[in-house]
Formats: C-alpha cells, structure tokens, sequence
C-alpha cells in the first residue's frame, strides 16, 4: 500500500520545497520508489513536462530528487497571478482560463476532483508520495473548500509534519499558533514539528525543545541547520545569492510587476565569472555588459512599467554605448514592434508598441506553447547545442525571424538584430546548458569563463539537503510513525 506523507509550513517561504524534496532524495536513495506531489501551488516560475504539460518549477526540482521526469499529475493545479486579484488557472498541466479570486473559491470542488484523482494515480505507481502544502493550513478565510492544505489530508487521510523557519523569529509562537487554530482532527494527524534555518549552539535551543513538546504533545522530529551557500531553484521568491570569483560580465535584470520563470537566471547567478544584479522599481538600471529582459505572465502590462520606471530609455541608452540586450519570451516579445492581445489572454484586449528592437509583431493567441526542446544555436561564428522549454500563448512574425536564433528540429526560434546587440528568444533554460551559456557569454562580452556544471551543482544540493535530512531526523522512526502508527485506531 502506497503510503503518503504531507509537509505543511506555519509560514510561506518555511522550508516545505526544500524538506520534500530533501526526503524524496533520501527515500530514492534508500531504493524506494517515491514521487512528489502538491495539490495546488500558485507561482509564476513553472517547468514543462516532456509530454507537454505545465506544472509548477518547485515540483520539476523534487521530481528531479526522486529520478523521475515531472509529470502533470505531481502538480494537478497551478495558479499563475496576472494581477493582484486573478490568475491563469492550470488544471492537470494544460490552461483552462483566467479567474478573480472569488470566482476560483466557487470552483473549488471542481478543482478538488483534479487533485484527489492525480494523487490516486500517483499512489498506484510509488511506494510513497510526499506532498507539499501551500503558505499556511492556519489562514482560517482560506479553509473553507481547502484543497491545498488540511483539506487535502484529511481527504486522503495522510499524516502531516508541520515545519517553521526559526531564523525568522518566532518560531515556538507559529508553531503552537498554527496547531491551535486547526481542528481536533486535523490536529490529530500532526505527527511532529521540524525547526528549519537553525544557527548556533544546539543545546541553548534544548529548553524551548521541550517546552512546545511537552505543551503541545507533539514531538519535534528534528532541527535542520541553516546551510549556507544552498543553491537549489526557488519556487517564486528572487534569490540573489551570488558566488563570484574574478567578475567577466555584469548582467542586469529588471525586475517586473508579473515576470515569470526567474530561474532562467539561476545558472547566471551562481557563475564564477558573472555579476548579475537585480533591478527594482525606483531603481536606476546600472552600467553593465549584458541587460537582460525576463518572462512575464502579462507582457503588455509590463512592458508599460518598464517605460514607466525610465527603463525603456535607459535600455536604449545602454545600447548607444555598445552593450547587449536579451529578450527571453514575454522580454523578447517586448523587443517587437507590436504586441497585440485581442482577446485579453494576458489582460484587457488591446495592443501596445513594443520597443522596436527587433522587426517582429506578436499576438497573444489562445493556445498556449507547451515543449521542451533541443536543437542548435548559432553564435560567435560557431554552432553549439542548446536545450530549454518553451511556454508562452503569442505566436511572433516578422522579417527579423529571417535572423533565427536557433534551430530546434521542428521550428526555428528566436531573432538576432542586423547589428548582432539584441537578442529575442522563446527559450526558457537558456543559460542551463553548458555549451550554449558559453556562447551567449560570449557574445555579450565575456573575456573569461571558468569551467562551470550547472547541472552538477543541482546534484550536489540535492544530496547535500538528503544528507542534512537524515543526519537531523530520525527517518526510520518518522517511516514507521506515518506508515503504522499513524493508520492505528485513535
């Protein structure tokens, strides 16, 4: 019987990603056949399945720690924001429409059949299923129709483990917080706490350890350090750490109200020879070699903030003086000359101009672009392999195609300008793959590049998380709890 384990956080941004992902990479490496799972995650960084599905980047990652290829089913809704009270609603890896908030609360039920049959299918293949909550079971204006949290434990009846971040603040409070204001039932199928993020002597913690067992009767299965230097790809929030050595290129990202799949820059970021900034609102774009233009869920709409911050101008500026610019989806369709959305995919029906970079025109279509793709581009006199994902709803014409990034077998993607400064491609992932990250630093600039594997370094993050799991928890104990003790009469 397969068995099922949820972790829940007292807080966004707790440590739920990275501790199922840590177990589901301590489970594959016991030989176990495990898979991830979140019922509902709203995010804007998303990953494409092999069969052409999206689900969100955070499951991809923990799919990953499992051996396994990201399937629809590890993440049956996704929500992705296109404003602050709607979003695209994802069920079971394909777009179904965008939703005010108050119409998603009313389809809800329907949303809780997609869920409750992708985790049957997962429960038929794996020997455990490890699920991710979302933000917090405790928001009490959310727990009605709940399918993202508690709602979806007790459905299926699974035990959950509930973890806090103490390097917060506050964490005896958001532990014991949070367990009261479950219900009796729900409070019941807690089989422990995890502390996450924990700095200092372990011993001066020991006291407060023994406090929130003996005041709530739960036990605290484990404390997790703080590790420095982890570099895995975050589920929405920007990182911006940085591990820099001798600095070849500066890149600068403006940051949008609505840009998507900020991992693109991960593999940048974490670059011996790269310094890459992020550039809010209210923030000057600063001299650099490389400016990069993100994804972004509604392109025209950021396409306008980024005229209103004076980026539009300045970008044009950093051109005069000789820099390079990249468009990586919505950002290359920005570099357009026209952006239609007749039928208000992304936002209300309309057109804008675009900045006029690159002799293309784009309109937003209903049929969104899911594949992950691999072929070859062409930069620097050379021919290099390349590899990413596509997902974007426009479809882009224009004579600037005619200088084709890239060549993917069944179509050819992207647009360099006569002068080779601007750069525009659908490619998500660009900077993942070895060869090509060479040659796009090269390009814009780069005098030198140490020997750098981007994959290699999510490997050993992996089992460096794995490795912290099971030297700080107990996972035999916590194995048998879920799987026997917890499925004992009460």
């Amino acid at each position: 019987m397969t068995n099922t384990l949820m972790v829940q956080g007292t807080t966004s941004d707790a440590g739920k990603s990275v501790l199922v992902a840590a177990l589901c990479r301590a489970l594959h490496r016991r030989g176990l056949h495990v898979a991830p799972f979140k019922p509902q995650n709203m995010a804007l960084n998303s990953a494409v399945t092999p069969d052409g599905k999206e689900i969100g980047r955070a499951q991809a990652v923990q799919a990953r720690a499992c051996g396994l290829a990201p399937h629809s089913d590890m993440n049956p809704v996704l929500l992705k924001p296109n404003s602050d009270t709607g979003a695209q609603v994802i069920i079971h890896g394909q777009a179904l429409r965008n939703m005010e908030a108050q119409d998603y609360h009313g389809y809800k039920a329907t949303a809780r059949k997609a869920v409750l049959a992708s985790h049957q299918r997962l429960s038929q293949q794996y020997d455990w299923v490890v699920v991710e909550g979302a933000g917090s079971p405790a928001e009490i204006n959310l727990r009605a129709n709940d399918i993202a949290n508690m709602g979806f434990a007790e459905a299926v009846d699974c035990p959950v483990i509930l973890i806090a971040d103490i390097d917060r603040g506050g964490v005896f409070a958001h532990l014991v917080g949070t367990l009261e204001l479950l219900s009796a039932s729900e409070q019941a199928r807690v089989v422990g706490f995890v502390i996450n993020r924990f700095r200092g002597d372990i011993a001066l913690l020991q006291s407060g350890l023994d406090w929130l067992e003996a005041r709530t009767g739960k036990p605290v299965l484990g404390v997790l350090p703080y590790l420095h230097d982890l570099h895995l790809e975050a589920e929405d929030a920007i990182d911006t750490q940085q591990i820099r050595e001798d600095i070849s290129l500066r890149v600068a990202v403006p940051v949008l109200p609505r840009t998507s799949n900020h991992t693109d820059f991960d593999a940048l970021r974490l670059h011996p020879n790269v310094d890459l900034c992020f550039v809010r609102k209210g923030e000057v774009l600063p001299p650099c070699d490389l400016l990069i233009l993100p994804g972004s869920k509604s392109v025209r709409a950021d396409l306008q903030q980024l005229r209103d911050n004076g980026w539009a101008d300045q970008l044009k500026r950093h051109l005069r003086y000789g820099g390079k610019v990249l468009g990586i989806c919505g950002g290359f369709q920005m570099l357009g000359r026209e952006l239609h959305d007749p039928l208000g995919i992304e936002g209300p029906a309309g057109s804008s101009e675009g900045l006029g970079l690159l002799d293309i025109t784009t309109t937003l279509a209903s049929e969104k672009t899911l594949r992950q793709v691999s072929g070859h581009c062409h930069l620097n006199g050379k021919t290099t392999s390349i590899r990413g994902y596509e997902i974007h709803a426009g479809v882009s014409e224009g004579a600037g195609l005619e200088r084709h990034f890239a060549d993917l077998g069944s179509h050819l993607d992207g647009a360099i300008s006569e002068d080779g400064q601007v750069l525009g491609s659908y490619i998500h992932g660009l900077f993942d793959d070895d060869h090509a990250r060479q040659q796009l630093l090269t390009w814009a600039g780069a005098t030198e590049q140490a020997a750098y594997n981007y994959d290699a370094v999510i490997e050993t993050n992996l089992d460096r998380i794995a490795d912290s799991v099971e030297q700080h928890i107990d996972l035999d104990k916590l194995l048998h709890a879920c799987s026997l003790e917890f499925r004992q009469p009460r």
